[in-house]
């Protein structure tokens, strides 16, 4: 035992250095991480309030029938009809509120058509899916396709 003890300065030194580096964690945890972290698993529960402070972006399918109801019935009955307008559209929260303000866009044929229906193995079989060289290796997808019912025009 006393030859144990012989070298107690060296595990004094190694005992020192690790509480220290505790101390330095806790620290560092204490500063950096946020209130409220932790409150609902992982999550900080400041961040509910957070995103509903932030503005709106999107308006969602019911405020888009209400002015467009000719292309909304026709995607209700296509192939499309899962899909939100602004899937392709993109966000339309500031022109649903004033239509003036921000007018929707009418998205390039091809290249949005394309993002959902390149050829993909990953993808279940049963997914349309076109090899574009092989398909259409030109042009835009709306000229021989209605895009809210993409059956052949």
């Amino acid at each position: 035992m006393k030859r144990l003890l012989a070298n107690k300065e060296h595990l004094l030194r190694v005992v020192a250095l690790f509480g220290a580096g505790v101390a330095l964690f806790l620290v560092a945890r204490a500063s950096l991480v946020p209130k409220g972290f932790g409150d609902y698993g992982h999550y900080r529960s400041g961040a509910l309030g957070d995103n509903r402070a932030a503005p709106l972006v999107h308006a969602g399918r019911a405020s888009c029938r209400t002015c467009h109801e000719a292309p909304a019935e026709t995607l209700r009955s296509g192939k499309h009809a899962s899909l939100g307008c602004e899937a392709c559209h993109g966000a339309l929260g500031r022109h649903s509120q004033d239509a003036r303000s921000q007018k929707a866009v009418r998205p390039d044929g091809r290249t949005v058509c394309l993002r959902c229906h390149t050829a993909n193995a990953a993808k279940p079989a049963t997914f349309p899916q076109v090899d574009v060289a092989e398909h259409a290796p030109q042009g835009s997808c709306l000229e021989c396709h209605t895009a809210h019912s993409p059956a052949l025009t």
